[in-house]
């Protein structure tokens, strides 16, 4: 399957793209996180939430079809 994987603010500048197409077998957020950490080794030791389809998703969570995965840095509301 295909997916999207989109940076966002740290995580773009980590990687020094801002999105990118990326081949793989179904797998679970975890397993895709250290596939990009072995890839972009900046990426270790930051902070962020994942989102699937525009989902956040826990670390446990399949991709098991093409989708658009984003990395978000910490955000403050109010």
């Amino acid at each position: 399957m295909q997916l999207t994987i989109r940076y966002f603010g740290m995580l773009a500048e980590a990687t020094a793209i801002t999105e990118e197409q990326l081949q793989t077998e179904a797998c679970s957020v975890s397993q895709l996180l250290e596939k990009l950490k072995i890839q972009y080794p900046k990426l270790s030791g930051k902070d962020f939430k994942v989102a699937i389809n525009q989902q956040l998703v826990a670390h446990n969570h399949i991709i098991n079809t093409e989708a658009e995965v984003a990395l978000l840095p910490p955000f403050a509301g109010g």
